[in-house]
């Protein structure tokens, strides 16, 4: 008869398996404590190729964060300058993480074809 506290290798097998993955991730947090830096928010946009839509065009835009803190509350102008008007988007994103990128669009009345298209300013937050 076998004893209640042994255990068989199924048991075993699953603690082991438990085990290895609690200490991956811990070694995972502790290189990632030590090895963070310590640079603000790099923020870099890119503009994509405009798409004629039914309320206008449409420009993608691209937002990456270099940097190693999290940028919150961001904001982003984009100004096109046609001959005779300028127009201006802002799009505004909530949260973006170190290392990561987000997707978003602005919409013109205005052909961005027909002007350019600027990058303005760019804000945000620290958390």
């Amino acid at each position: 008869m076998k004893r209640a506290l042994e255990k068989n290798s199924l048991e075993w097998t699953v603690f082991g398996v438990a085990l290895i993955l609690l200490v991956a991730t811990l070694a995972h947090l502790v290189r990632e404590a030590v090895t963070a830096g310590a640079s603000p928010p790099e923020v870099v946009v890119q503009l994509g190729t405009p798409k004629r839509v039914e309320e206008g065009f449409q420009v993608p835009v691209t937002v990456a964060n270099r940097g190693d803190h999290t940028a919150e509350d961001l904001s982003v102008t984009i100004t096109l300058a046609l001959t005779a008007e300028r127009e201006e988007a802002v799009l505004t994103i909530a949260f973006l993480p170190p290392r990561s990128r987000r997707d978003g669009w602005v919409t013109f009345r205005g052909d961005p074809r027909g002007g350019e298209l600027q990058v303005g300013p760019v804000g945000y937050a620290s958390p």
